[in-house]
Formats: structure tokens, sequence, C-alpha cells
């Protein structure tokens, strides 16, 4: 057995000890998560910068890594509203009694063990122990090189709350970041209940096309935001800044903006000098690029730049004749993550949120909302892409299952 495989059987042996902790006792010890991330707060950018430093200062995906006072602190606030959040396993989810005098109960359960495996943003470390432990889930974390001082800083402190409040460690436990562990986590099937990739596009392929265990896409976003003709055009040039620049690394960024053909020239010569102040590169398509021409970071877009996930201070520009190519357009290039519309026109609005297949769908509204804070459901994994368990911010609402509970008094079949 690799001592990868040991690891995890740790953690799925620890898994009971968590389920066995009352209500009370699960949100006193995220409190106490909270208090001591505060105090530890020197240690930790310590070791953030320790991860930083090695990493292109100029490159924008940087900001995941980065951790300062005001992000801790952030975290630790969102720690503390994830304790407020009713827990959803030991919820009755239905009740009755058959004719043979069965009574059924339908139960919401923890999952057992989570496994994740991130890229940089080490926050997410203490968002997902925070939901896991709340659930009464055990966890098991499989975070990037880039990262690793942080995340085993932020691992150490857990594993301080978890000793004191008399829980094993292995509740929250840290793969080594080397990729060879990840064929060990792909095969453990008998220790973890589930596997969420949340990164790149590249690294939630490859986790879907090599698991065994079972698997919740989170994270890739190929946005888009769709200026239809009716579009309040200062609203629009609004929506657009925000969902490209505000912060460009995050999966709910926009990656490519539509704009309608009979309001292309008013709104792109609106837009330029909105997105050039933020050396925004665009890449657009034979069209928006005669409308664009003057442009100092203007490119001509390939084919392959409309369904890209840029992460950067760039994004797709393309010109369409109405909302029906916008949203064939959307469905051929779309991660099926956020997509928005501006229009004043409300039918063509429900159209588009009607037709449109994406995890999110706006009307007049940035793409950037798409996080489990923004829509009140406390911290997330990550935004599930995919249909089946969860979809949207995938929360602590989703991180159980059921069992059906039956009691009898003799029945036979």
């Amino acid at each position: 057995m690799s001592t990868t495989i040991v690891q995890i059987r740790k953690a799925y042996d620890a898994a009971p000890r968590l389920r066995a902790v009352s209500d009370k006792q699960l949100k006193k010890i995220l409190l106490a998560l909270a208090d001591e991330l505060e105090k530890q707060q020197p240690l930790l950018l310590k070791a953030n910068r320790a991860d930083v430093v090695k990493q292109d200062a100029a490159n924008p995906r940087t900001d995941r890594l980065r951790l300062d006072e005001k992000r801790i602190k952030a975290i630790a606030q969102s720690i503390r509203k994830v304790s407020r959040l009713p827990n959803p396993a030991g919820k009755v989810l239905e009740k009755r009694k058959l004719k043979n005098g069965l009574l059924l109960e339908k139960v919401a359960v923890p999952l057992g063990v989570v496994g994740a495996i991130y890229e940089s943003r080490p926050n997410v470390t203490f968002d997902i122990a925070a939901l896991c432990i709340r659930s009464g889930n055990a966890c098991v974390l499989k975070g990037s090189g880039e990262a690793e001082h942080s995340n085993r800083a932020a691992v150490r402190i857990i594993h301080q709350v978890l000793k004191k409040n008399g829980l094993p460690a292995a509740i929250v436990t840290l793969l080594p970041s080397e990729r060879e562990v990840v064929q060990d986590l792909f095969t453990a099937t008998s220790y973890v209940d589930v596997l969420i990739p949340r990164g790149s596009d590249g690294l939630i392929r490859y986790v879907r096309q090599n698991s065994q265990v079972p698997v919740i896409e989170t994270g890739a976003g190929v946005c888009h935001v769709y200026v239809e003709k009716k579009a309040d055009i200062n609203k629009a040039v609004n929506i657009t800044v925000n969902a490209k620049v505000s912060r460009p690394s995050v999966c709910n960024a926009m990656d490519a903006l539509l704009v309608d053909q009979s309001v292309a020239p008013a709104f792109l010569a609106k837009l330029q000098p909105a997105l050039g102040q933020y050396k925004v590169e665009i890449f657009a398509d034979p069209v928006s690029y005669k409308l664009l021409k003057g442009y100092p970071y203007l490119r001509k877009a390939q084919q392959a730049d409309f369904g890209r996930e840029f992460l950067d201070l760039k994004c797709a520009v393309k010109v369409v004749k109405d909302a029906t190519e916008a949203v064939s357009h959307i469905r051929k290039y779309s991660t099926k993550h956020s997509e928005a519309i501006v229009t004043e026109d409300k039918k063509q609005a429900e159209y588009f949120l009607h037709e449109v297949d994406a995890a999110a769908v706006y009307h007049n509204a940035s793409t950037r909302f798409t996080d489990g804070e923004e829509f009140g459901l406390g911290a997330e994994i990550g935004i599930s892409t995919q249909k089946l368990h969860a979809r949207g911010p995938f929360a602590l609402e989703k991180l159980v299952t059921e069992k059906w509970v039956v009691r009898g008094n003799g029945q036979v079949r």
C-alpha cells in the first residue's frame, strides 16, 4: 500500500469521528478555526510570500495565489458564516408510512470523504475544510506546487484546531503537491466518495478522463456577455468592463463579448477607452476588427479564441446578427458556467435566459456574481458546470447525499 493510500485511508477512518460530533460542537470548531487563522496571520503570510515570490508578478494569475491581511480577514469571516449556516446533514427530506406498516424516512447524510484537486488559491484549502467539517465530511486535499507553502501552513492551523477539540487531524488531509500522487487518488474508490477538480479546463478534463472515483466538475468558465440591439449602451459598457477586469483570473470573468450588429459601432466606440485604460487585449472577428481599428491592443481572432478561457486581461469580440445567432454561438463555445445578456427588451431577455444552457444566466448584470458568497450560500468548493447532483455554486447544501431509513415490526416480503 502506497504512502498516499495510507494517508487517504486515515481520512476515511477518521470520518466517523466527525459524524459523531454534535452540531453545536461543529460550530464551535469553525469559530475556533476563524480565530486561530487571524491569530496566526503572520505565519500564513510568510508562507504565502514564499510561494508568490516564485511566480511572475506581472501575470494576473498570480493574484489567485496571493494572500494579504484583507483576504485572510475575508477567509475568517467566511468560515464564521459557514458556522452559522444550518447543517444540511441529518435533515429528514421525506417521511411516510406504507400500507404494510413500514415507516420510511429519507434522510440527508454526509457524502463521507470528499477529495479535491485544485490549483493555486490557498483560500480554497480553508473553504473546503470548513464546508466539509460543517457538513460532517472528511476531506482529502491535493493542492498545486505553486501554493505548497501556503497550503501546508493552512492545514497546520486546521490540524491544531481539530486536535484541541479532540478530533483526529486526518479529518482534513493534505496530500503532497507532486503530480504523481493523483494516480493513487484516482483509484481510491474504497476510501473517497467523490472527487472535485477546481482549476483550468485542462485540469478538469484530465481528472474526468482518468479518475475511477466519481467526479463533480467545477471551475472552467468560458463566459459570454451579449449586448443586444436594445441595450442601454452605458449599462452595457459598465457590465462588460466589470465582467472582464474586476478580477480577470477567475472562472466567472468574461472571455467573449458578443455585440448585435445594429449597435456595434456605437457600443464598441464607447467601450474602447474603457477597456483601453486596463490594457485589455482584444481578439476581434473581421467585423469588430474594422470597428475597433486604432485600438492599441487589437489582434485578429482565430477560431480557437472563441472557446478560450483567458484568465487574463484578454477577451474575444464578435459581431452577431441577432439574439438567435448569439445563442447559437454560446451553445457552441460555452462551458455552461455563466452567460449574460444586456438589453432593455424583456422578450429578448427571456428568450436568452430560457434558451442558454448554463449554471447561471444573467439579464443586465455582470457574470462576476456567480459565487457562493454572492448568492448567499456561504463559501463554495467551486462552480459546478455539470448537471448531476450539483450545479452552480457547489456550497454546503450539496455536500450531502440521501439515505433511506426503514423501521419495521417484523415485516417480511
